[in-house]
């Protein structure tokens, strides 16, 4: 399961004020190259790099072969720096995909923001969906999830940003929506609260938002019918609505 789309990295590695990524396709070609390869292929002759930071675990080209050791050595001979960036950690628990991953898993998204250093996010283009939501009572905007196996599912409260000129509070559901398809086809559907007037009811359609997952309300779940759907959908923006209400309550006690 893939922690972030591709989007999603650009995205933070630009606010972290990176100006320029440059995406290798991780094919049979780029498997293949040995380390010395590697570095006089990518580093050298592609990047023309003059200084190199990498993980203090960082291993390429085939079969992992390469490691600091054998970039620092091309770096002495072939005229660039090279760096390691130690391990970060928060609390003393090293920061990993794997320990993202594991916790995304668990559904302890206040674990996951620690890690991350911010809310988990998703992000994507807003599509046409079945409808279903204005039948209950209770529209939702459709994102479709380019991955099939995500490293989290259920129904979550969540903020949505790029529809406004601020987030949206609101709840969503990312999963196969078990009750009324059986295609398995990941979709996330978020209701928020408040639906910005200008918009209308096309107005979100094209539009690209990005979904933070604040907290996990519970797994996703079958129903009999849509009369049952409906009644969780009602008591999940309760929910929803009451864990925004509470962390109001804590932040006005932190400022106290």
């Amino acid at each position: 399961a893939r922690v972030a789309t591709l989007r999603d990295k650009l995205s933070e590695l630009e606010r972290c004020g990176v100006d320029q990524v440059v995406i290798l396709p991780f094919d049979a070609r780029l498997v293949a190259l040995s380390p010395q390869d590697f570095i006089q292929q990518v580093i050298v002759a592609g990047l023309h790099a003059r200084y190199v930071l990498v993980g203090d675990d960082f291993r390429f080209g085939a079969r992992r072969a390469g490691d600091y050791a054998t970039l620092d050595a091309a770096g002495d001979a072939q005229g660039f720096d090279v760096a390691r960036m130690m391990s970060y950690e928060v609390h003393g628990l090293r920061v990993s995909s794997s320990v993202v991953r594991e916790a995304l898993k668990a559904g302890d998204m206040a674990r996951v923001a620690m890690l991350l250093g911010r809310p988990y996010t998703v992000s994507g283009h807003v599509v046409h969906g079945q409808k279903l939501g204005r039948s209950l009572d209770c529209r939702t905007l459709n994102v479709r999830f380019g991955h099939e196996k995500p490293a989290t599912t259920g129904i979550f409260v969540v903020r949505t940003h790029g529809l406004a000129d601020g987030p949206l509070e609101g709840v969503a559901s990312l999963g196969v929506r078990p009750t009324v398809t059986e295609a398995g086809r990941v979709l996330l559907e978020v209701h928020c609260f408040d639906w910005p007037a200008d918009l209308g009811l096309e107005g979100g359609y094209g539009k690209i938002v990005r979904v933070e997952l604040l907290h996990k309300l519970r797994d996703e779940a079958r129903y009999d019918g849509l009369d049952a759907l409906q009644a969780a959908i009602h008591k999940d923006i309760a929910d929803a609505k009451a864990f925004f209400q509470a962390q109001g309550r804590q932040t006005t006690r932190d400022r106290i």
